[in-house]
């Protein structure tokens, strides 16, 4: 064999050795869960794709200062929209304009978001309840499912100031399965409802995005009593508290109110990442 094909076949076999560490790496990858205040999450996949739930940062007193400026959230593939309200959708605008990401939310909302210019059509994914879809390749599955609470989305016009009130659709909560399998049930705003049994039998959530504050959502009781007997997630991390006053419930009480069980709970503080 001559030097140079031995050379060759030395490059090849590297090239290769890369390639193998490079494919296993993928699949050993770990799932990152940024917590960036009330219910908006960035979601990091095994293989790097990056979900943004419910976009509430810039005006979010909880948010940590970093993350106001949209920019530091990096690259972003799919935004998920559970609900109208300002609380989860005040930078979805900006950040679909700034990172070019899709935009999956319910069909309705969607055709709102269109005719008044706030998301280009073409970028948007609108879909409904039990639809499963895969915006970012075959891998990764999104499913909306049922959500108990209400919609709208309320528009001031730029130029004349002038506040209209448009139609939101349904809310949504969503069952975002990842490449590895791992699943993640982000509620949204909910209150409990009888199918949560159906969630937790059939999609098998290992990590629960879950309500806590009250007033307009579950509040630690109601969100433990899912928790314990509807959803038995593996995880759960308490959400959509602390932000405004009216929402009073706290990590500690439905710690409290959950009891002895097998669900681990995180309480995170917004800024915070857990690693799956």
């Amino acid at each position: 064999m001559t030097k140079l094909a031995r050379a060759l076949c030395a490059l090849l076999g590297t090239v290769a050795l890369v390639a193998f560490g490079t494919a296993a790496n993928a699949q050993s990858g770990k799932t990152e869960v940024l917590w960036l205040g009330q219910a908006a999450f960035k979601i990091t996949t095994p293989k790097g794709k990056v979900i943004v739930i419910d976009p509430f940062l810039v005006k979010n007193p909880k948010t940590p200062e970093k993350y106001k400026d949209l920019k530091a959230l990096g690259h972003v593939d799919l935004i998920l929209v559970t609900h109208g309200h300002f609380d989860h959708t005040a930078d979805l605008p900006a950040l679909a304009k700034l990172t070019g990401a899709k935009v999956a939310l319910n069909a309705d909302m969607g055709t709102t978001y269109d005719t008044l210019g706030l998301v280009d059509g073409k970028q948007m994914i609108r879909f409904n309840k039990s639809g499963p879809i895969h915006p970012l390749g075959p891998g990764i599955t999104v499913t909306m499912v049922h959500a108990e609470h209400s919609s709208e989305v309320v528009y001031v016009d730029p130029e004349t100031k002038k506040r209209s009130v448009h139609p939101g659709g349904e809310p949504a909560g969503y069952i975002i399965k990842l490449e590895n399998g791992f699943t993640i049930y982000h509620a949204g705003d909910t209150g409990v409802f009888g199918d949560m049994k159906f969630i937790g039998d059939y999609y098998k959530p290992d990590l629960a995005l879950l309500p806590i504050g009250g007033h307009f959502t579950m509040d630690p009781v109601h969100a433990a009593y899912a928790t314990r007997t509807l959803l038995k997630p593996k995880h759960a991390v308490p959400m959509h508290y602390g932000t405004f006053p009216p929402l009073k419930g706290t990590p500690e009480e439905y710690k409290k109110a959950l009891g002895k069980t097998a669900t681990k709970v995180h309480a995170m503080q917004p800024g915070d990442t857990l690693t799956f």
